[in-house]
């Protein structure tokens, strides 16, 4: 589904990211894990086009797109969610939600006159899809809250939300564990697992090695800006450059 070639990231002198090359087959739920600076958020961002790459090819089912504006990446599935979650605070979990559907007629102002019956039909569609998501996840009873004033366990899940309501073919987690207490992160992991049964393709930012193990097969390891290797969560946990690079030098 995702083909990475020879991708490099230079920011002036520093090189974030150095000929970085692997795959995402279909229907996986992969893992990247490295210590901080390792470069994980600046591939991420350059999958998603937040940054044009210095060189190297981005293949998404088939098609360059690196270098692509993140809305064209967007529309194209490819989708992702942010470590720290970027809703629209003064907006209620059930508005950021329904924001997400593309090509809503409403969305041409002079629609709301011209073509009133489309824009409430649409209107209702997305509402509608907007409810079954939050129930899914476990928020529908927070439909009305302002988007600021929920946890941020449950702002996760909003991101999650918003990504499911755009019909990706794959998903870019940027770290949903962080921050979320032993309940929540369980909760996160079950639906994930439940999103991934679907259909859903996934590329997973995450420290925590037992959401790594419980969910992820196979597993990158990033360290200072390279793939150290890929394996099996068993194969990384044991390998002995990860232990140095990532996880002290001391036994898993």
């Amino acid at each position: 589904m995702l083909e990475v070639t020879n991708l490099i990231k230079d920011f002036g002198g520093l090189r974030a990211v150095n000929r970085v090359s692997f795959e995402i087959e279909q229907h996986t739920i992969t893992g990247l894990i490295g210590p901080n600076g390792a470069g994980k958020t600046t591939l991420f961002n350059m999958l998603a086009g937040a940054l044009r790459p210095t060189s190297g090819e981005i293949a998404f089912r088939d098609k360059r797109v690196e270098g692509r504006p993140p809305h064209v990446i967007f529309r194209s599935g490819l989708v992702r969610t942010f470590q720290i979650p970027r809703p629209f605070a003064e907006m209620t979990v059930l508005e950021n939600v329904m924001l997400v559907p593309l090509d809503q007629a409403g969305e041409r102002f002079w629609n709301n006159w011209v073509r009133r019956g489309k824009v409430r039909a649409q209107e209702r569609a997305a509402r509608d899809r907007a409810r079954e998501t939050l129930a899914f996840l476990g928020l529908e009873r927070l439909a009305g809250e302002y988007a600021k004033n929920l946890s941020g366990g449950q702002q996760k899940l909003l991101e999650i939300a918003r990504a499911l309501m755009a019909d990706p073919s794959l998903i870019l987690l940027d770290e949903p564990g962080a921050g979320v207490n032993p309940t929540l992160l369980g909760t996160i992991m079950d639906k994930l697992q439940e999103i991934h049964d679907t259909g859903i393709t996934f590329l997973i930012i995450e420290h925590n090695m037992d959401l790594i193990a419980a969910l992820c097969d196979p597993v990158l390891v990033m360290a200072q800006g390279e793939l150290l290797m890929t394996g099996t969560p068993d194969e990384v946990r044991s390998d002995q450059r990860v232990l140095e690079a990532y996880l002290g030098g001391a036994p898993a």
